[in-house]
């Protein structure tokens, strides 16, 4: 199919959390589409609050420039999930047909959404509802099927690896065991890279079901060894039966107070991670998948994610990662590697 080089207007938004990259991404749609192109570059405010509202401006060259090193999202976010929150009144429109509505008063050839699980899922059924759409994987959590890495991911592994390296020396000072509790509710990829990187006697995932005795015994036998102070990361999603709204770290310190005897202390790193400068690897990961959207609307390629597949960029079908989710297996070569090292995951 031929490509169309003029005059094409795509929309742009940010939806779900932020992350590092988010700017560089919209960078690289942006540039790609205005200087390849000479498309026009439509932000949507707040994701698709902003579809919703008809709140949008557009985009020149000049607003591009500077944002590639920011983190945050130039455009806003929101949580909005349009197919899911669209019950109407009597007199009301549906979210969803709103969205549509506005894309056509918007005069949009394609809009591009950028976010994770819940909006690609939300771009799927747009794109089912005829909308041109394009999609971009991004969340720290990197639990979006159908592409090997997604921006934000890396950013939020050295933000959390740093943690965990200046713990490592209050922890050899007291003596202490010290429990750090990275993001990831339902994926541990976070804390499994993080873990490694920062050298991680204990990690625990919320994919791996682990014993809070197996736990106990090994760091225990690490006490016996004259190993004087243990590090142990927790994805925030780790089995833990909370009952009195503490954090997940908090009730795991408590019973290897109550199983140990050892000095336990514990830090939950929380939304740092998700904030600041996206790092080199995530600027470069997401300008990649931005060009590569900008190429697909060139294309006529819709209803697609730009995917990252064996360091290839490529583009799969929405109808891929909608609903689903890209977890840990636990027989992942980066789980067998620290096992093999000696890394507990409490089994």
């Amino acid at each position: 199919m031929g490509k169309i080089k003029k005059g094409q207007r795509i929309g742009i938004l940010t939806a779900g959390g932020d992350c590092p990259g988010l700017n560089a991404a919209i960078r690289g749609v942006g540039k790609t589409a205005i200087v390849k192109y000479d498309m026009k570059l439509i932000g949507i405010s707040d994701g698709f609050t902003g579809m919703i509202h008809k709140e949008y401006r557009e985009l020149t060259e000049h607003d591009l420039s500077g944002i590639l090193t920011l983190g945050g999202t130039i455009l806003g976010t929101s949580r909005e999930k349009p197919f899911k929150s669209s019950g109407k009144g009597k007199n009301e429109i549906s979210k969803p047909k709103l969205i549509s509505e506005h894309y056509e008063q918007m005069g949009l050839d394609c809009l591009v959404c950028i976010g994770g699980n819940g909006t690609l899922k939300t771009a799927h059924l747009l794109a089912q509802e005829g909308l041109n759409v394009v999609g971009i994987p991004k969340t720290i959590d990197n639990d979006v099927w159908g592409t090997d890495i997604t921006f934000g991911f890396d950013s939020a592994v050295n933000i959390a690896t740093e943690a965990i390296d200046r713990l490592h020396s209050t922890a050899n000072s007291h003596k202490r065991i010290m429990i750090i509790e990275v993001m990831g509710h339902n994926a541990g990829w976070i804390a499994l890279y993080s873990g490694i990187a920062g050298g991680g006697d204990v990690i625990l995932i919320p994919e791996i079901e682990y014993s809070d005795e197996k736990v106990a015994e090994y760091l225990i036998h690490r006490a016996s060894e004259n190993k004087p102070y243990s590090i142990v990361v927790v994805a925030e999603g780790i089995r833990m039966a909370v009952k009195d709204s503490c954090s997940a770290a908090q009730a795991l310190s408590r019973k290897i107070r109550e199983l140990t005897g050892l000095d336990t202390r514990e830090t939950v790193l929380g939304y740092v991670q998700r904030g600041g400068t996206p790092s080199p690897m995530d600027r470069v990961l997401a300008t990649r998948y931005g060009a590569a959207a900008a190429n697909m609307i060139a294309d006529r390629d819709y209803g697609k994610m730009v995917a990252l597949r064996n360091d290839k960029i490529e583009s799969v079908p929405l109808s891929e990662p909608a609903g689903k989710l890209k977890l840990v297996q636990k027989d992942d070569f980066m789980v067998k590697q620290a096992q093999d090292m000696g890394t507990s995951f409490g089994i």
